[in-house]
């Protein structure tokens, strides 16, 4: 008897604690997905609002009510599937009779999505409804100017490369796959060529589209050779092993159209040296036309 009323005064205390939470609770409506670790459920039961509460899903993958001596196995389930296994606890317990229990997600936290690398804004979110790879990729503000090729995706410990054109410009849908949460999206980067010495505007320029590269291209975005340039060039590449090489290319000529463009690959350096006979004369002959500005001037001041 003891137990019973004291099991009651409990339950009373209880209601006046939470007389308004059966009202939040239905004020979620986020779609139905299985449970993980983690996400935040409420729990209403009809008629009983001293069993209503915001419970998360433990690590074990239970939820855990008052006045239930075990917890209730939530991971991998539907909230409707849930509802049936709260009701199930409450009857065999004998707590009551035919309860009526709705379970309504208020937040997802086991289903996260990283997007990182060359995005405007990386960060990580819950996949919630239907997310596809172009919605995570919205969701980080689009790609960067110095975004690379590919986008690589990584679910079920596995990584696949999909191209930036077929997933974006193309609109591929076998490509715009849809998450489930547990992925990770990475953009990288885009390979550079590097272009240094003697040169307008010298720098690391981005490999787009997979376009092959030259060498009168790459001077043309470095906006062209200085007025000191040398007839002679050099390309620094990296073999496999990562030994370096030196290829020596005739620039001049290249410049003049009387020899082929040469490629250039991934990562490569292309060094435009200084022509020092020819920055020395023209040292002496800027000299020369400044001596004979200034005699000049002198004379017209002496007559």
């Amino acid at each position: 008897m003891r137990v019973t009323l004291f099991v009651f005064c409990s339950l009373a205390a209880c209601a006046q604690v939470r007389p308004n939470l059966m009202e939040e609770a239905g004020k979620f409506n986020l779609p139905s997905q299985r449970l993980g670790v983690d996400d935040l459920v409420a729990v209403s039961v009809y008629d009983a609002p001293e069993l209503t509460r915001t419970v998360r899903v433990e690590n074990d993958g239970t939820i855990r009510l008052p006045l239930l001596k075990e917890g209730i196995a939530a991971s991998g389930i539907y909230p409707h599937q849930l509802e049936a296994s709260v009701s199930d606890a409450l009857k065999d317990e004998q707590i009551l009779v035919d309860p009526i229990v709705k379970i309504t997600v208020v937040e997802y936290h086991s289903r996260p999505i990283a997007v990182m690398g060359a995005v405007k804004k990386p960060l990580t979110f819950q996949a919630v409804g239907v997310v596809t790879l172009l919605d995570a990729l919205a969701n980080a503000e689009g790609l960067t100017s110095d975004a690379g090729t590919e986008v690589l995706l990584t679910r079920n410990d596995k990584i696949e490369r999909i191209p930036v054109k077929r997933l974006i410009k193309d609109a591929d849908r076998e490509v715009n796959y849809v998450l489930h949460g547990g992925e990770e999206i990475r953009v990288p980067e885009a390979s550079k060529i590097f272009v240094v010495g003697n040169v307008k505007k010298p720098g690391a320029f981005p490999i787009r589209d997979g376009s092959e590269e030259s060498v009168l291209k790459m001077i043309a975005l470095a906006e062209g050779l200085t007025a000191y340039s040398s007839k002679i060039a050099y390309i620094y590449r990296r073999d496999e092993s990562g030994a370096k090489t030196e290829i020596p290319i005739e620039l001049s000529k290249i410049m003049d159209r009387k020899s082929p463009d040469v490629a250039l690959h991934v990562d490569d350096l292309l060094y435009i040296p200084d022509n020092k006979t020819k920055r020395a004369t023209m040292t002496v002959l800027d000299r020369t036309a400044m001596f004979g500005a200034s005699v000049g001037s002198g004379l017209l001041i002496w007559h």
